[in-house]
């Protein structure tokens, strides 16, 4: 086949990659984008495929069959359902119909952007081209600019390999039944996600966790209701435990826990969850002249790599591992090749939790800002206290602001509850634009909603609280 000749190749169709195409067409540059179909899916990378998207979906699920669960024995509000039961199979099938119309849609936008989109496994062959595996033969594209968004893998222990009874977070949304004992190692955020999920469709579920607490990544304050819902949902937390292997019949995980020693759990799965590297192999990186940094592609704030014209974005550039991350990321790589001046700043980008409360954080927390040397005011609100809250008969949670002692300055929001994920906007925007408490407390927030507990945590911080 010819070479094709572009103004800007993106290796990888992820939500960095394909946002940067298609903010790349709108800005009438010529673009290619090389996608592989595989384990993780293809357009629309591991999130909208085998993450973010299809986990959400079986959460909810869950959380539907719970809550019906309970109505069958409780009836605080009147409401009672007679022994309901969940087909796991049209659950997935569910979930694979929103999956598909959303990377249908990526599909579209792409076209409708001009942008040209080749199948195929990636090699680079320097900073400049690469051949693409095609299933009609090899492709060569050459271009000005090339942009690498090959996103992430899930990391694997040496005693627990993937395979049979080992599953990632990619086999455990398309199980085929849910399984009567699940075994979790890792107490992030992917592993408590899921294992939260399949305690509530019926799962008898043990998180193992290397260190001495759960969501280690988040403050502790913010992590105890969810703990406490856990323990309610009779889910069992092995802290300082590390998974030592599987016992020779393959019907239980041996694990080593400090001060008690070795003990086994019987499991019918074990759920790896225990983080994501970035994909630095089966692209060529080799023939790329790239600094590395911890594992990722190092990048400055143009999110340009150590190459001339060559850009990296998303988890290939390390941490946070995130989908909007990637997506703003791939609007300034886009914006920079069209010719304008832009840099990514990374102080504003909320990081969700999906557990049960939910958890949504973005900028520094009390500690971090004190660590730095702030003098700050700090403040909560508890959703026991919010009427809406009360009215969602789930008021376990709170919001807290963190702001500078001495102008007000917000530094950072945080707040753990139900459906707290919705604020995560408001939040991020309040930083964004350099709010200080007095403007969060001077606009109104309709009522009832749960954002009036970010109005009432700025309030407080300024000793003006209404409610409580």
């Amino acid at each position: 086949m010819a070479d094709i000749t572009a103004k800007v190749l993106i290796v990888g169709g992820g939500p960095g990659g394909y946002v940067a195409a298609i903010r790349a067409g709108q800005l009438g540059l010529d673009v290619v984008l090389v996608e592989q179909d595989g384990r993780e899916g293809g357009l629309g990378g591991t999130c909208l495929n085998v993450g973010c998207i299809p986990s959400k979906a079986i959460i909810h699920a869950a959380e539907a069959f719970h809550q019906a669960v309970e109505q069958a024995t409780k009836a605080p509000f009147g409401l009672k359902v007679e022994r309901p039961t969940i087909d796991f199979v049209r659950t997935v099938e569910w979930k694979d119909g929103i999956v598909g119309r959303l990377t249908g849609g990526v599909g579209a936008l792409l076209k409708r952007h001009h942008v040209k989109i080749v199948q195929g496994r990636a090699e680079m062959t320097d900073g400049k081209s690469c051949r693409v595996e095609t299933d009609t033969g090899p492709q060569v594209i050459r271009a000005e600019h090339v942009v690498l968004a090959t996103g992430s893998v899930a990391a694997a222990l040496p005693s627990l390999p993937f395979g049979g009874k080992v599953i990632s977070s990619t086999e455990a949304l398309s199980l085929d039944a849910i399984p009567e004992r699940l075994a979790v190692v890792g107490a992030g955020y992917i592993g408590l996600e899921l294992g939260i999920a399949f305690a509530k469709l019926g799962s008898k579920v043990t998180v193992v966790e290397a260190l001495d607490r759960i969501l280690p990544a988040y403050d502790a304050e913010l992590v105890r209701p969810v703990a406490r819902r856990m323990r309610a949902l009779g889910m069992e937390v092995l802290t300082q435990a590390k998974a030592a292997g599987l016992s020779d019949d393959g019907s239980a995980l041996a694990v080593d826990q400090d001060g008690i020693g070795r003990r086994t759990i019987a499991m019918d799965r074990v759920l790896v969850a225990t983080g994501r590297r970035a994909r630095l192999s089966g692209f060529g990186l080799e023939r790329l002249d790239l600094t590395l940094d911890r594992g990722a592609v190092q990048i400055d704030e143009r999110c340009a790599t150590s190459m001339r014209n060559v850009w990296a974005v998303g988890d290939l550039t390390g941490e946070p591992m995130l989908a909007h991350r990637a997506m703003a990321q791939g609007v300034v790589v886009a914006e920079q090749i069209a010719g304008h001046r832009r840099v990514f700043d990374a102080a504003a980008i909320p990081a969700v939790c999906f557990t049960d409360p939910e958890i949504v954080t973005v900028g520094l927390s009390p500690d971090d800002a004190r660590r730095a040397g702030r003098e700050i005011l700090t403040a909560q609100f508890p959703f026991q206290a919010n009427g809406r809250a009360l009215t969602l008969a789930n008021d376990d949670g709170f919001v807290r602001v963190t702001a500078r002692a001495d102008n007000h300055l917000v530094l950072g929001i945080a707040a753990v509850g139900p459906g707290v994920s919705e604020l995560a906007s408001s939040f991020g925007l309040a930083l964004e634009m350099g709010a200080r408490l007095e403007d969060i407390g001077g606009t109104i927030h309709a009522h009832p909603t749960l954002g009036e507990a970010f109005h009432e945590a700025s309030l407080r911080a300024l000793g003006e609280a209404l409610h409580i």
